[in-house]
């Protein structure tokens, strides 16, 4: 811990803690759901889905890595136990357990349109009180956004190639 950089937040601490904790857990879900859909779908157009499943899947390990590393600044223990996670989460887990293409996407959908909720939040709470976890944040929401954005395209495209756009 960075005992500076712990000194200027303007916030209290032990808040933005319980914060970055919850968004530690929804990245870890979010990777998780990212990667195990890439490796079930099935469907129309499935090697781009697959793709950018993966892609996002990836995303989401480095924002976990991010959020893990402010949490280590600021004197903090990332969540330890996966199964934690559940306690923790904003956004929670859609299991893939419908591996069909549209479904899957329709669950990341709801996941990055929560996250991005999450990121805005924490922008709007760390704005003039910690400028480290306000950049963070804003870099991961910049990729939330594209990511909500990809994924519409891609259920865009589906539909219009099975004649329903």
């Amino acid at each position: 811990m960075g005992t500076k950089g712990r000194e200027i937040v303007g916030m209290d601490v032990d808040q933005l803690l319980e914060v970055l904790n919850k968004a530690f857990a929804d990245e870890w879900l979010a990777y998780y759901q990212y990667w195990l859909g890439a490796k079930v779908a099935k469907g129309p157009m499935k090697e781009a889905v697959i793709a950018e499943l993966m892609q996002h899947a990836t995303d989401e390990l480095r924002h976990a890595d991010m959020v893990a590393m402010r949490i280590l600044q600021l004197g903090g223990t990332p969540v330890t136990k996966p199964g934690d996670w559940y306690k923790h989460t904003n956004c929670g887990y859609d299991a893939p357990d419908d591996p069909y293409v549209e479904k899957l996407l329709a669950q990341n959908v709801k996941g990055e349109q929560c996250a991005i909720g999450v990121y805005k939040a924490m922008i709007d709470l760390t704005k003039d009180a910690d400028p480290v976890t306000y950049n963070m944040a804003l870099q991961i929401l910049q990729d939330e956004v594209e990511h909500e954005e990809d994924l519409q395209a891609l259920v865009e495209d589906i539909q219009l190639m099975l004649g329903r756009g």
